[in-house]
Parts: C-alpha cells; sequence; structure tokens
C-alpha cells in the first residue's frame, strides 16, 4: 500500500466505515451504561426502594447483571473492573436474596390479587368488576425486562410451582419476542430459556396444555437447542395422541398450610383496615385516656378502641419521629433473620425478615417507651416481667403467616422466661406506609393499618389463650415497614394490676 497514494487514499474510506462500526458499537454501550445507572432511582435512593419491583431490580442487577457484564467473554480486557468487583464481591446480594425477593413479588401477586402483566409494566393493579383497578400509583417505578420476569418464573420453576412459573414465563417470552430474541450480556435468560421453561410448566401444570407445550416446543426448534427438546416434542405428540383435547382445569393457586384462613386473611389485607360495617359498632368509640394515672393527665393518650372481643386498642401519636429514628439506629446493628418456633425448637423463617432485640436503661429511649407503655396498660412491663423490645424489619414480601403471641404448647421458647404466658401485646409502629402492611385479625374478621400502636390481650382472665387474636401481618406493597416494635408481656408481675376471674367469658 505504501508504495501507491492511490491506495493510500483508499484506505481512508476503509477507515471512515471502521469509524462508523466503531461509532455504532459506542452507541450500543452508551445506552447500555444509561440502562446500568439508572439515574433516576439514585437521585433519592431511600425513596426508590419503598418500590418492590426497585428493590428486585437491584437486587438482580447486582447479583448477576453486574457479574455477567464484568465477566463478559465480550470484554475479556476489563481486569481492572473485575479487581475493583471482586472487592466490593463480599457486600453484593446472595442467590438466596435474589430468590428471596422473587418470592417476595411473587407474594405480593398473591395476597393482592396483582396482575402480573400490570407489574410487569411497574403498575400495581387488580380486576375489579372486569376492569383494572390501580390499587397504587408509586412515585418511583421501572418497568422489568423479559430477564426480570424470567428469573421469577424460573424461581417458581424450580420450586415446581408451575402456577406462578406460567404466568411469569409467559410475559418473558413476550417481552423477549418483543425485543426479536436480541440477547444482552447483563442477560441471564434468553428467549429459548423461557420457551423451555414454559413449555415444560405447561405440561406440568394443572391445565394439562399438552397441546400448548408442544406448540412451544416446536418453535423451540428454529433455536439452537439440545437434544432433550426434540424428544419433548416427540413425547407431547405421543400424549396428545392418547389423551385427546387438553383438560383446561385453568390455572389454580398451589395449596398451602395456612390454606383454611388464606382467603380472608387476603381480603383483609385487601382492604387495609377499611372495613365499614365493623367500625359501625356503637360500641367502639375513641376518647382521650389517662387510665386514672396522674403522670397522664395533663397529656392523655388519643385512644380509638378497634375491638371488643378480642379488645383492641389504637393509641395515636404514641411515639414521635424523633424516637423512632432512635429506635431505628439502636436496632440496626443487630438486626438477624428471625425465626419461628418450630415444637420445641426454633426454625428459621422464610417470611418474617430480620428482627433484633434492645434492652436499656431507664434513661434511654428504650426505658421511656416501656414506662409509656405501662402508664397506658398499667402493667408491670419490666424484665423479665415483659420480654426485651423486639424490632423488626420487614423486606420485599415481608410478612407474618397467621399466628399466636401467646405459647399454644407446654414446651414453647414463650416460657424460658419463667413468668408464664404472653398475658398481652404491645406493638409500636416506627414508620408509616404508602400501602399495604395492614394487621389482620383473622378470627375476629377485621384488619388494623399501618398506624402508631395497638395493644390487645392475648389471655382471657382465666389464663386460657383467646383464639380470637389469631392475627398475620400483611406484606407491605409499598412503602418501608422498618421497623416495628413488640412488647410481649407476660402473666407474672401483673397479679395485682390485672387480676384472674374464673369466668371464661372475660
Amino acid at each position: 500500500m505504501y508504495t501507491s497514494l492511490q491506495n493510500v487514499k483508499q484506505a481512508i474510506s476503509v477507515e471512515r466505515k471502521l469509524i462508523d462500526y466503531l461509532r455504532t458499537y459506542i452507541d450500543h454501550e452508551l445506552e447500555r451504561l444509561e440502562d446500568i445507572k439508572h439515574k433516576d432511582l439514585y437521585k433519592g435512593p431511600a425513596t426508590a426502594m419503598v418500590n418492590p419491583l426497585v428493590a428486585f431490580t437491584l437486587i438482580k442487577r447486582l447479583h448477576s447483571e453486574w457479574l455477567n457484564v464484568v465477566y463478559s467473554n465480550e470484554a475479556p480486557e476489563n481486569l481492572q473492573l473485575r479487581s475493583s468487583f471482586e472487592e466490593e464481591e463480599a457486600d453484593l446480594p446472595k442467590v438466596e436474596d435474589l430468590q428471596g425477593a422473587a418470592k417476595g413479588l411473587m407474594r405480593l401477586q398473591d395476597v393482592y390479587a396483582l396482575q402480573v402483566s400490570s407489574l410487569v409494566r411497574g403498575r400495581f393493579q387488580r380486576v375489579t368488576n372486569g376492569e383494572p383497578f390501580d390499587v397504587y400509583m408509586p412515585a418511583v417505578s421501572v418497568p422489568l425486562s423479559g430477564d426480570d420476569c424470567f428469573l421469577v418464573g424460573k424461581v417458581a420453576y424450580e420450586q415446581e410451582d408451575y402456577y406462578h412459573s406460567v404466568q411469569w414465563l409467559e410475559e418473558s417470552v413476550r417481552l423477549f419476542r418483543g425485543a426479536g430474541g436480541e440477547w444482552s450480556p447483563e442477560n441471564e435468560g434468553t428467549l429459548e430459556d423461557a420457551l423451555d421453561h414454559l413449555a415444560f410448566s405447561h405440561f406440568k401444570f394443572q391445565t394439562g396444555n399438552v397441546s400448548y407445550a408442544l406448540s412451544l416446543s416446536q418453535e423451540l426448534l428454529h433455536h439452537p437447542m439440545n437434544g432433550r427438546v426434540l424428544q419433548n416434542v416427540e413425547k407431547y405428540e405421543k400424549l396428545l395422541v392418547a389423551a385427546g383435547p387438553p383438560r383446561g382445569n385453568g390455572l389454580r393457586r398451589p395449596s398451602s398450610r395456612y390454606l383454611r384462613t388464606r382467603d380472608t386473611y387476603e381480603r383483609l389485607c385487601q382492604i387495609q383496615g377499611s372495613q365499614r360495617t365493623h367500625f359501625a359498632n356503637p360500641q367502639l368509640f375513641c376518647d382521650y385516656f389517662a387510665n386514672d394515672n396522674p403522670a397522664l393527665m395533663l397529656m392523655p393518650a388519643r385512644r380509638e378502641v378497634l375491638s371488643l372481643q378480642p379488645y383492641v386498642v389504637l393509641y395515636h401519636n404514641f411515639i414521635t419521629d424523633a424516637e423512632a429514628e432512635d429506635v431505628k439506629r439502636l436496632a440496626q446493628p443487630g438486626l438477624r433473620r428471625s425465626v419461628v418456633a418450630a415444637g420445641e425448637k426454633q426454625a428459621t423463617a422464610d417470611y418474617r425478615i430480620s428482627k433484633a432485640w434492645l434492652k436499656g436503661s431507664s434513661q434511654s429511649i428504650v426505658g421511656k417507651l416501656d414506662q409509656r407503655i405501662s402508664l397506658l396498660t398499667g402493667l408491670n412491663v419490666k424484665h423479665p416481667y415483659g420480654e426485651y423490645l423486639q424490632v423488626v424489619n420487614y423486606g420485599i414480601g415481608g410478612h407474618y403467616e397467621p399466628h399466636f403471641d401467646h405459647a399454644t404448647s407446654p414446651s414453647s421458647p414463650v416460657f424460658k422466661l419463667k413468668t408464664g404466658n404472653r398475658v398481652a401485646t404491645f406493638m409500636i409502629y416506627l414508620s408509616p406506609v404508602e400501602a399495604g402492611g395492614s394487621t389482620a385479625f383473622i378470627y375476629a374478621n377485621f384488619s388494623v393499618p399501618v398506624k402508631a400502636a395497638i395493644f390487645w390481650w392475648n389471655l382471657r382472665r382465666n389464663g386460657d389463650g383467646d383464639d380470637d387474636t389469631l392475627h398475620a401481618g400483611c406484606p407491605v406493597l409499598i412503602g418501608d415497614k422498618w421497623p416495628v416494635a413488640n412488647k410481649w408481656i407476660h402473666e407474672y408481675g401483673q397479679e395485682f394490676q390485672h387480676r384472674c376471674s374464673l369466668n371464661p367469658e372475660e
């Protein structure tokens, strides 16, 4: 080339083409970079993270998308980026976090009857009277990608929960098709993966939709595949000949150990404490309450009696914002994943999220709250007659299944303090939420929205447990139920404050 200027001039056109190729590549990379930055989210991360869709996509990015980008075969020269990434690796979400976040989304879908098609668009809608209805319009939202939906569907698939896998994988396939099957380095799944999982989900699920499973598998034949897909096609074709038309039973939710109370629980969660017929009872009232205590005469509590059986009271403005922040600050270092009673032992719970136990002197914020609780209830709440303040932080879809606070078995850990059973519960909400998070009293058929503090008796005066106190914590839809503080008060130490009775009705 150097022997002819004409050839050198021709080389200019070649470089122009290369520059155009490079410009196109850079434009694509800039688009990916903008997507990774998510500028709107980081302008106000505290606000954004109260949206479970935003929180889920953040966990997914940190667990798998960044990993796929940093170690992509398309960028093997990223040694400095890889080194920096490995320095932060210990603080990144684990696979358990990603699976838990996906399960949390499915729980919100179920409890609030949300349409998966609306969640994919970043909205929270359910169908009411045949029309989509916005349960809540979040200030910050984000649509889900085909890969996001694939991950949720895959988590359900691996648990053999084909009810959820079918719905999420349907959306994944639709979104992947809409993108022309284009693959990005940060993606975990592909259109082929989604089709494969969806076909088998339809085959395994109660719909018995073998013909649709066959159709999806036949579509897979047009993509690079493994031999198993061809075997599946042959299997489905034989099944169709033998079984005839599909059964068509429709999608049904999987069974649950709480199936007997599930419908009531979910209905109470959906109404979020707005049950008018319950609160129309003329015996319920609001007042300024001093409990005949001189310390409350000048500043009585704003009391609202929510229920007479069981006896449940709401105390408005029980705690100030500054006090709530102090409790959060104290609890943060000690938060540990929650455990629940499992016979005589305790087991890790996959639904309660995290908790911490706080104890303090009479001058500390914890001591002041204990004193305030004692003034309102007239009970002795000092340890061991009252347990240390338990602070709970809810995560994505975090909730409590229906349960009693009092022990129902003589071997319960509740009796370790040797101060009897839990006679009463005082629950303090330390932050408001935008939607969801109510406390549902299942048998009593009402729910309490996230407000101030609530108190109820767990035991009747003869020492028997009150079955009407069966309650559950609804998952937070939008907001940070961070935290809730529980004070459990025991029987012993209350002999003169809350006298016994042989009447089983008291």
